[in-house]
């Protein structure tokens, strides 16, 4: 690997590079007064005012087919709310869109600063990204299959862009090496396995029981990955230190 971000340079960021400066720093915060008065109690109401004139984060559209019409009035007749098992749905399609864009990321890291022991293979990092494409349309035939419009952004699919779009800002970014792009892609892939379960729970509950068992062969390949990338990163991250993880037996 290259020089890492840990190495030691010149960082101005902390008071150390310079005591005193920093001691004059500490002062003037001291005699500075706050620009307004009163405290953090104010923002509040005049958030929970916008919040209270303020519309909903989305909608999930209305079925475009006979089919998407006729799913979601039988469902709606024995009680059940299946627009959130079709938002949920927008949501892991965007998801998965994205965890694509992702790993294709990951793969310039990886062409640019190579591996470490313990580290991933380029055939590894190829085969999530074919698994996250094939993910990418299961959901978008699932959704088809419901009637459903998988172009359509859903309000989950819109809160989890806004949620994590960090992550592939950080992929995206010159100054980041393959370990520090699999620290956000582990908190990408924590998200995708919790989504998918929640996915099939939904599934199972508005009686798509078909669908929740390819869901579940999904999520089985997604909780690898989890463990991949949590195994590349540590042995990056400890390989980097000059330590060695401790190595627990598997519980059985």
């Amino acid at each position: 690997m290259k020089t890492t971000s840990s190495d030691v340079g010149f960082n101005r960021t902390g008071l150390q590079t310079s005591a005193l400066e920093g001691e004059e720093a500490i002062e003037g915060a001291r005699q500075g007064i706050p620009s307004s008065p009163g405290d953090g109690s104010g923002i509040l109401a005049v958030r929970a005012d916008y919040a209270a004139e303020g519309d909903r984060l989305g909608t999930v559209p209305i079925p475009g087919t006979f089919k998407g019409l006729f799913t979601t009035t039988k469902e709606l007749l024995k009680g059940n709310k299946p627009t959130v098992f079709i938002d949920k749905l927008g949501e892991r399609l965007a998801f998965e869109r994205t965890g694509v864009r992702l790993y294709e990321g990951a793969l310039a890291k990886f062409d640019l600063h190579g591996t470490w022991p313990g580290g991933p293979s380029r055939e590894q990092l190829e085969g999530i990204l074919r698994d996250e494409l094939s993910h990418f349309f299961l959901l978008r035939e699932a959704m088809e299959a419901l009637g459903a419009d998988p172009t359509a952004m859903t309000p989950s699919a819109d809160l989890v862009a806004v949620t994590s779009k960090g992550v592939p800002e950080v992929l995206a970014d010159p100054r980041t090496n393959l370990v520090q792009c699999l620290e956000a892609l582990l908190v990408a892939e924590l998200t995708d396995n919790d989504g998918w379960e929640l996915l099939i729970t939904l599934a199972r509950g508005v009686g798509q029981d078909a669908l929740a068992a390819r869901f579940q062969l999904a999520l089985d390949s997604e909780a690898d990955h989890l463990l991949l990338v949590r195994r590349w990163f540590t042995a990056g991250v400890t390989g980097e230190a000059g330590v060695r993880p401790e190595v627990t037996a598997p519980a059985f």
